[in-house]
């Protein structure tokens, strides 16, 4: 049976849904700083501006932005994202 590379599996879960920017970075920036080197968030958000604002985030701090997808939830919009720490 072969091996498939998935996403990593995440260490803490961020449910940003309903909240506005800059809430959404501003927690996963606490919660990066509260995680081991490796550690991976997962992060759920309604605000489409964290389309930019997370991958900025991770680019200018280092971290790496493991998974972005936009998805369809009951005709609604969510953002989703695995951020790793760096190690």
């Amino acid at each position: 049976m072969a091996h498939i590379e998935t996403s990593a599996t995440p260490i803490k879960q961020l449910d940003t849904r309903g909240l506005r920017c800059p809430e959404p970075v501003m927690m996963l920036h606490q919660a990066i700083r509260k995680s081991q080197n490796g550690d991976v968030i997962e992060i759920f958000a309604t605000d489409p501006s964290t389309s930019w604002d997370i991958p900025k985030f991770c680019m200018h701090l280092g971290h790496e932005l493991l998974v972005q997808e936009q998805r369809d939830v009951d005709g609604k919009t969510e953002y989703y994202y695995q951020v790793q720490k760096k190690s």
